[in-house]
C-alpha cells in the first residue's frame, strides 16, 4: 500500500509534460485492452460460425435450399456464409439470364466471393493496426517522456552547489514510471496483435479453401445445366 501511494505522489510530481505522456500511454493502454476484448469475441464467434455453416454446407443439404434459408432470414450475413450468399446468388442471377456459358457463370460467381472474401478479411482485420501501432510506438512515447524528465532534474542542479543522489533520486524515478507506462501499454498491444493477425490469417486461409471448394461444385452444376 505504501508503495503504491509514493508511485501516486511521483506521478502527482512529474512534470505537466511527463503527465500528459503518462495520460496518453493510459488512454492508449485502455483502447488497446478495449479491442483486445471485442477482438477475440469477433473472431472466436467468427470460428465457431464458420465450423457450423461448413457442417452445414457439407451435410449433403441442397444448395438452393440452403441459400432460400439464408436470404429469406432477413439477417446481416457474414464469414462463410457471406462468400457462400454472394457467390450463388450471383450464379443464379446468371443462370436465369440463359446467355451465359458454364465458364461465365462460374468466372462472376467467383468474382463476387472474391469481393465478399476481400471485405470479410477488412472487417476481421479493423482496429488490429492500432493495436500495432501502440505496440511499436508505445516504448519510445515513454522513452520520451523519462528524457525529458532526467534533463529536467538534472537542469535543477544547475544552481545547487553540492549535488547528490538524493536530489535527482526522485526526478528520475519519477521520469522511469513512463517507461514503465510504455511498456504496460506495449506489451499487451503486442501480443494482442499478433495472436488475432495468426487468427485472422487462419480465417482467410480457410474463407479462401472453402471459395475454391464451392467454385468446383458450380463448376460442375454449371455444366449440368448445359448439358441438360
Amino acid at each position: 500500500m505504501q508503495n503504491e501511494l509514493q508511485i501516486l505522489d511521483l506521478v502527482m510530481q512529474a512534470s505537466w509534460l511527463v503527465k500528459g505522456v503518462m495520460l496518453l500511454l493510459l488512454m492508449a493502454s485502455i483502447a488497446s485492452w478495449i479491442i483486445i476484448f471485442r477482438k477475440r469475441q469477433v473472431l472466436n464467434r467468427a470460428e465457431k460460425e464458420a465450423d457450423l455453416f461448413e457442417e452445414k454446407f457439407w451435410s449433403g443439404t441442397d444448395l438452393n435450399a440452403l441459400h432460400e434459408s439464408i436470404t429469406t432470414g432477413h439477417r446481416k450475413t457474414d464469414g462463410m456464409e457471406r462468400i457462400f450468399e454472394s457467390g450463388f446468388s450471383e450464379f443464379l442471377r446468371m443462370r436465369q439470364q440463359g446467355r451465359m456459358g458454364p465458364s461465365a457463370m462460374v468466372e462472376g460467381a467467383q468474382r463476387a466471393m472474391r469481393i465478399a472474401l476481400t471485405r470479410e478479411t477488412e472487417d476481421l482485420e479493423l482496429r488490429l493496426s492500432f493495436l500495432a501501432t501502440v505496440g511499436s510506438t508505445s516504448p519510445y512515447i515513454g522513452l520520451f517522456g523519462t528524457v525529458w524528465g532526467i534533463m529536467t532534474s538534472f537542469h535543477q542542479l544547475a544552481n545547487v552547489n553540492q549535488a547528490t543522489i538524493a536530489m535527482v533520486a526522485p526526478g528520475i524515478s519519477e521520469a522511469l514510471i513512463a517507461t514503465a507506462m510504455g511498456l504496460f501499454a506495449a506489451i499487451p498491444a503486442v501480443i494482442g496483435y499478433n495472436r488475432f493477425s495468426n487468427q485472422v490469417e487462419r480465417l482467410d486461409v480457410r474463407y479462401d479453401n472453402f471459395k475454391e471448394e464451392f467454385s468446383s461444385i458450380l463448376q460442375r452444376q454449371a455444366h449440368l445445366l448445359t448439358e441438360e
